[in-house]
């Protein structure tokens, strides 16, 4: 089967361009500041654009459409490669982070009694189906607390030193979601790798905001969904497997695009349909059956943006906003997560309120002012990214201080948001 050319994902063959702080391909963008690129990012024209590509190709060629989006996720799998440091062949698309972690978790070679190491304060997508495989294969987890590295990293590591004794595969986030704090990867992936010890990575808080680097990080397993920091629409995702470890796997999950020659029955005529044939080596066995197709166009959309930039330049654009509002909230009584080390990092600014402000009427009073951000677990978090003006920052300081003095009076922000 020989694929067609995917089709242009821009209207009349121009290129949607990204630049730091233009917020033009985001027309329709209700709040003054969107600051919850953590939680989920709003569509851009662009994304837009290729779903509208995507539907349009499919309404009008029906099942032919499907090489053509077939080669667009080929395409697509080298360029998410080259935003980890990896290998085209060394990437499986999945549908989300949850997906990636739970395939690997199934298809991991474990053995009774293995030990696995994770930690407290990490979002529940990294640490269920390591619970559900510990329940399934009679394995025992041990835990760290990923909240100690925000004050006490070289304590941290001590402990995670005696953790890793023994053990066979240790997971953690790239970025804590609750703190902002970016993990030492470096660090944790040359610990493990010089006791043998399997790690995994959640990146779906850091990929697209935080420049990331299996190789220099030791990551043997890495995975991220596309709806945060990378900017597409929700349903895609994908998974590393670095090439040393693909024979750690297991194809406990395959499907029917996991074999060799998989689409020979369907595209070369008879005599093609069988069941013995191998489940393909590469990582790609976990993407089973048919993707979310338009999930992937617009993903290709985003991520085109974000290359067009350069994570390392959105990065420091990200801080410099960041560097506007810690301060100023910090004057009125907030206790901020963020790391003084700039290696520490990342897209999101966490924060506690003051003892006297309820969070929860304080993040509807910003609403309230125009300002979207995200409470998680009791932090008050901003994450902006490229399109954000470093220049609103101080509308998120404006906006702050009306909330502070609108919860303390004991009501709720009345009348047009600001």
């Amino acid at each position: 089967m020989k694929p067609a050319d995917p089709p242009r994902l821009s209207p009349r063959g121009v290129d949607h361009v990204a630049k730091l702080g233009d917020r033009s391909l985001f027309p329709s963008l209700a709040p003054l500041v969107y600051a919850n690129h953590a939680g989920i990012s709003p569509a851009s024209f662009a994304v837009k654009q290729a779903l509208v590509a995507w539907v349009e190709d499919s309404a009008r060629h029906g099942a032919e459409a499907f090489p053509t989006w077939m080669a667009q996720r080929e395409r697509l799998r080298g360029k998410l490669a080259g935003i980890v440091g990896a290998k085209a062949e060394e990437i499986a698309f999945e549908q989300n982070t949850s997906r990636g972690v739970s395939d690997v978790a199934n298809c991991f070679a474990w053995r009774p009694g293995d030990v696995v190491v994770l930690f407290e304060g990490e979002f529940p997508a990294n640490v269920t189906p390591w619970q559900l495989a510990a329940a399934r294969h009679g394995l025992t987890i041990r835990w760290a607390d990923a909240r100690e590295y925000v004050t006490r990293e070289s304590v941290a590591l001590e402990k995670l030193d005696a953790l890793l004794h023994g053990a066979r595969l240790c997971a953690v986030s790239a970025v804590e979601f609750q703190t902002g704090y970016r993990m030492p990867l470096d660090v944790i992936g040359a610990r493990c790798r010089d006791r043998g010890v399997r790690l995994f990575v959640d990146a779906v808080q850091a990929c697209g905001v935080v420049p990331l680097d299996v190789r220099s990080s030791r990551i043997d397993f890495l995975a991220c969904g596309s709806h945060k920091w990378l900017m597409g629409a929700e349903g895609a995702g994908f998974v590393f497997v670095d090439e040393s470890r693909w024979d750690e796997l297991v194809p406990n999950v395959a499907g029917w695009l996991g074999h060799e020659d998989g689409l020979k029955f369907l595209f070369e005529g008879a005599g093609h349909l069988r069941y013995d044939r191998p489940i393909i080596r590469r990582p790609s066995f976990l993407e089973g059956g048919n993707l979310s197709a338009p999930s992937f166009a617009a993903l290709e959309a985003s991520v085109d943006l974000i290359l067009g930039i350069g994570i390392p330049k959105i990065f420091d654009h990200v801080q410099a906003f960041h560097d506007r509002v810690e301060p100023k909230l910090a004057e009125w009584g907030f206790t901020s997560a963020r790391s003084p080390d700039r290696a520490r990092r990342s897209g999101s600014l966490c924060l506690l309120p003051p003892a006297d402000v309820p969070l929860m009427d304080l993040h509807a009073a910003l609403r309230r002012y125009g300002i979207a951000c995200a409470t998680p677990d009791g932090y008050l978090r901003f994450s902006p990214h490229w399109p954000n003006d470093v220049e609103e920052s101080e509308q998120v300081v404006v906006s702050t201080e009306a909330a502070l003095a609108a919860v303390r009076a004991g009501g709720a922000p009345q009348g047009d948001p600001l």
